[in-house]
Order: structure tokens, then C-alpha cells, then sequence
């Protein structure tokens, strides 16, 4: 037995989930399971020790101790109890071994039961002193009961295991750019290293909002992320960059400051929403806004690049998207003076009290791979 106390006026939640009220100050210890049945401890001179009735606070809902909801009415929230009741009195044959194997008291399931059955209106068992047995109602509530109540603890079962083993889906919502970025480094380690979670990388340009949508985790710039999100910075801070190809320059002659771009072919860029993006330019806290002019207008970096190496013109990117053709010399990089340092990126996701396993593990990986630089 434990001794608890329920002070004056006061709603006490005993360690295995109960909850209580009384109107004054109590000492009592449980001698049983059936809910609300307590002995008073000599805790109080004035108190003598009896049996008492303490009830369940009936301005709230309340947990049984195997974490079951009991609603104010006193039901099982989750109905599911009364159907393991069942089932588990027809496998063990008596009231007493099913009580054992739940973790009941016989007189608590013997009402569980009770209530079931007035619910249902028919008698599902045939009781005497000495034995227990289905009644044709019963035989035929067990046999479509237990097929499915299986099946819904198979599924919980396999939800529960998702907050131990990595498994499931995670759904990532991102800038094209962005996702580029953390494929190789995050993603794809990720799932070598998680076979049994599945990523869903969606790539879009328009910033969504990803609870409404259905998504784990969003990746966008630092200053893009919405106020209300926790953010994760991933990676260096980006800029953009201004390219062309050597032979393009040649021929063309190389712009000095931003305003010059009007003499010459550039590739235009199609925003998501429809609107042509006008290229933007600071220095020193001088801000331009450029709206180039060109053969082609492109609504994809990968299609904007093939263009620009293909010497039709000047293009505008994210660092990252050209970083390697800067790097090899196939591409030239300009007016870089007026693109300075961007914020960073960063996932970002809404505060969650149960996150799945996967999830936390890919915001592990995510912490450890930023923190070495690989990203």
C-alpha cells in the first residue's frame, strides 16, 4: 500500500494517473484498483481510519493507470477497454484471470462489463460462482470484435514503435536551391542511414505554409522563416551571383556596376506567382533593382544555367547553384561587390510534444552535419 494526500480543496494526480477531489484534508492509502475506493491513514488524530468513497473530480477528465482517458461520465474515452475486457474474459475463461492479465481488480471489471452490456442492451456472459461462458450474443460480438480489435492494436502497436525506431514518412517542403544544398550531405545520408524512413522532398518556389500543407519541416533562407516556427540554420550564408561565360565577355565586354546590365543580353528570370523577377543589387547600403532584358525568360535555375553556358547571355543564381562551374572556369563571376552575404538557411518545422522518431533523428543528423561544415 502507498499513503498520498488530497489537500483541502485541492485535485491531487496519484502516480499512476488518478485524479481526485476532496473537501478537506485526507490521508489514504489504496487497497484496490476499483476506482475511488480508499482507506483513510491515521495521518489525523480526528480522523479515524475506515473505508471511504473518495469520487472522481468530475470537473475535468481523468487517466486510469494504464494511461486509458475516463471521461467526466466515467466511460472509457478511448473505448477500447471495454473491448479487451471482453475479449480477454472469453480467452481466459473467468473474470479473475482476465482481471490479472489487465492489470484490474475483478469488481472493476465486473462493471466495466456490467456497463457494457447495458449499453448494448443483451447479456454477453452467463455468470455463476464457478464458471463463465459466452452467451450466443457474446459468441457472436467476440467473433466480430476480436478480428478487428486486433487489427487496431497492430496499428497502434506500430505507431507506438515509430517513437523508438526511425520508420514512416517525413515530408519536407523547399526552395529548389535550398534542396540542392542539403541532398547529398543531409538527405541522402539520411536515408542510408534510416532505410525504413521514406523522405518526401518537395521542391517549389512559392513559400507555403507547411502545417496547412501536410509537411515535417520546411527549408528556406533565415529571413524567410515564419516567426511562429522553431529554425534550424543549416548551411553558410548564401549570396547570389551574376555569371557568364568567358566567351561571352570576350565578345560582349564585362558589366561594372549593376546599371550596365541594360546593354547588354541577359536571361530572365519567371517567378512562381507569374511576375518577372528584377534583379537585385546592394552595396554599402545601396540597394538597385535591375529589370534586365533578353532572348529568353526562364522559370527554372538548372534551365537558366544550360542557357547561360550555352553563351546566350548573363545570368542571375544562387552561389550554390553555380558554385562549381565558377570554381572549374566555365563561368565567370560578376558585379560581385554589389551581391553580398544572404542569411543562411534553415529548417524549420512548429513546436511538437510527440515527435516521432524519424523525425527527431533527422534533426540530430541535421544538428551534427551543420555543425561540421559538410552543408
Amino acid at each position: 500500500m502507498r499513503s498520498f494526500l488530497i489537500a483541502h480543496d485541492g485535485v491531487f494526480r496519484e502516480e499512476r494517473g488518478h485524479v481526485f477531489r476532496a473537501s478537506g484534508s485526507v490521508c489514504f492509502e489504496i487497497f484496490g484498483d476499483d476506482l475511488g475506493q480508499m482507506r483513510t491513514h491515521d495521518c489525523s488524530p480526528l480522523m479515524a481510519s475506515a473505508d471511504i468513497k473518495v469520487r472522481l473530480d468530475d470537473s475535468r477528465d481523468n487517466w486510469d493507470k494504464g494511461g486509458r482517458g475516463i471521461s467526466k461520465s466515467g466511460t472509457m474515452r478511448d473505448g477500447l477497454m471495454e473491448l479487451e475486457a471482453v475479449i480477454a474474459i472469453a480467452n481466459k475463461g473467468s473474470f479473475r484471470a482476465a482481471a490479472l492479465d489487465l492489470g484490474l481488480s475483478t469488481t472493476a471489471l465486473s462493471n466495466l462489463i456490467g456497463k457494457l452490456e447495458k449499453r448494448l442492451g443483451v447479456r454477453l456472459f452467463n455468470r455463476t460462482t464457478r464458471s463463465v461462458s459466452l452467451t450466443d450474443a457474446g459468441r457472436q460480438f467476440v467473433q466480430q470484435v476480436g478480428p478487428a480489435l486486433r487489427e487496431i492494436q497492430q496499428a497502434m502497436a506500430v505507431a507506438r514503435s515509430q517513437q523508438d525506431i526511425p520508420s514512416g514518412t517525413l515530408r519536407i517542403n523547399a526552395f529548389p536551391t535550398a534542396a540542392r544544398e542539403i541532398l547529398a550531405p543531409l538527405v541522402l545520408a539520411f536515408v542510408r542511414r534510416y532505410p525504413q524512413v521514406h523522405v518526401d522532398l518537395v521542391t517549389e518556389g512559392r513559400i507555403v505554409d507547411i502545417v496547412a500543407e501536410g509537411f515535417d519541416l520546411g527549408l528556406r533562407s533565415a529571413d524567410l522563416v515564419p516567426t511562429d516556427m522553431i529554425a534550424l540554420p543549416v548551411g553558410q550564408p548564401q549570396s547570389f551571383a551574376v555569371v557568364a561565360t568567358p566567351a561571352y565577355l570576350e565578345a560582349r565586354g564585362a558589366p561594372m556596376v549593376p546599371p550596365d546590365l541594360f546593354t547588354h543580353s541577359c536571361i530572365r528570370i519567371r517567378l512562381p506567382n507569374g511576375a518577372l523577377y528584377r534583379w537585385h543589387f546592394e552595396k554599402e547600403g545601396d540597394a538597385v533593382q535591375i529589370d534586365v532584358q533578353g532572348p529568353i525568360t526562364l522559370d527554372e535555375a538548372s534551365l537558366a544555367r544550360i542557357a547561360v553556358l550555352e553563351g546566350t547571355g548573363i545570368g542571375f543564381f544562387m552561389e550554390a547553384d553555380v558554385r562549381n562551374d565558377i570554381a572549374a572556369g566555365r563561368l565567370v563571376r560578376l558585379l560581385q561587390d554589389w551581391t553580398p552575404q544572404r542569411a543562411p538557411l534553415c529548417l524549420y518545422y512548429p513546436g511538437r510534444r510527440n515527435p516521432s522518431a524519424a523525425f527527431r533523428a533527422f534533426i540530430d543528423m541535421a544538428r551534427a552535419t551543420a555543425s561540421v561544415g559538410k552543408i
